[in-house]
Order: C-alpha cells, then sequence, then structure tokens
C-alpha cells in the first residue's frame, strides 16, 4: 500500500513539474513590423476607415476610392456646394459631400481629418500614445477639441491596445500626404460658412 501511494505522488509531482514547464495561459504573439503593418491594413479596411477618410472619384457605379489619396481625409481644396439651410432641415437630416468626407448635422460640419503620416497635416507628429489617447477619449490628441459624428470613436477605442498598435503602425507606413483638411465648424458659424462660400 505503501509503495502504491509513493508511486502516485511521484507520478503526480512528475506531471505537476512537467506542466509548470509550459505556461497554459494564452499570450498574444509578439508581430514583427511587417506583421503589424499587414493586421493594420486588415483592420483598417475591415473597420471602413476609407469610406470616410479617403476622397473618392465618381464612376458611372458611384464614388470609388481615390487610391492616389488614400486616408488623406476631406480634400482642402474641395468646394462645398451651395445649401439652402432652411431647406435641408438640419434638426431631421444628416447631409454629406459626394465623396463622405464632408459631414452637415446639427453638431455643425465636420472634415475627415488626414490619417497619413505627413507630420504637418496629418498624424505623422502623433506618438501612438496620442492616437490611443485620441481613440479612447474621443477628443483631439485625447485632451482637446471633441470627435465629431460620424466618427465612431466610442467602438473603435474599445478595441485592444495590440489592435490599436497595429492599426497606427499601418498608417504611419502608408505615403504620406500634404493635405490641410479645414477645422470643423461650430453650429452657431454654419450659416457664416455658407454665406462665405
Amino acid at each position: 500500500m505503501k509503495k502504491n501511494i509513493f508511486f502516485f505522488i511521484l507520478c503526480g509531482l512528475s506531471i505537476f513539474v512537467v506542466l509548470s514547464q509550459f505556461n497554459c495561459e494564452p499570450q498574444e504573439k509578439t508581430m514583427t513590423k511587417e506583421e503589424l503593418i499587414a493586421n493594420g491594413k486588415y483592420l483598417v479596411n475591415a473597420g471602413g476607415c476609407n469610406d470616410c477618410h479617403s476622397p473618392k472619384v465618381m464612376t458611372k457605379m458611384g464614388p470609388v476610392l481615390d487610391t492616389t489619396r488614400l486616408l488623406s481625409g476631406h480634400p482642402a481644396n474641395e468646394p462645398t456646394p451651395e445649401l439652402d439651410l432652411k431647406a435641408a432641415g438640419l434638426h431631421n437630416w444628416i447631409l454629406t459631400s459626394m465623396d463622405l468626407t464632408e459631414w452637415l448635422g446639427p453638431w455643425g460640419i465636420s472634415f475627415s481629418r488626414n490619417l497619413t503620416p505627413d507630420s504637418t497635416t496629418g498624424i505623422g507628429a502623433w506618438s501612438f500614445q496620442d492616437f490611443v489617447n485620441t481613440l479612447r477619449n474621443g477628443k483631439h490628441l485625447g485632451t482637446g477639441r471633441d470627435l465629431l459624428p460620424p466618427m465612431p470613436w466610442q467602438s473603435i477605442g474599445q478595441m485592444k491596445d495590440a489592435d490599436l498598435k497595429a492599426i497606427f503602425t499601418y498608417l504611419q507606413s502608408i505615403p504620406a500626404i500634404h493635405n490641410e483638411v479645414p477645422n470643423p465648424v461650430p453650429p452657431p458659424m454654419v450659416a457664416d460658412y455658407f454665406k462665405k462660400k
């Protein structure tokens, strides 16, 4: 009987020692820069970032991405069409430009930002922490002005740090495009904005 107990204790200790050599908790794999970029590109495309942040070219089949200006935001030289604000009924409708880079609603006018790594008009001078703070807090650089509709920061901000790191790494890898997007127009200034056009 004592031999059986000793045998089971010895077996149990052996199994414990063998299993303790393995970390049973799943760990995130450290990705190479190329893997981060590929994953970030996948997340950007699957998340629809180009829908608002890339200018479009109009075709017979409707708007398609302008691949020469991917993720460069609302074109700085794009004129805003004339608009009768009373006829638009802004409390009941949201209006957008043909390429979905300019949005008008009760919050005023928002323009899709330049996400390329241009250091003066894009996010080239941003740190990863700036990027995370912006998306987690819904404010420019984490503490500035509010991010405006239709930017879905509430859902993007819930992504894991590893996913945000992949997106940021991808955005820093694409061609830098100098495009100074207009600042948002607050509601009291919308009428004046259209008068100047």
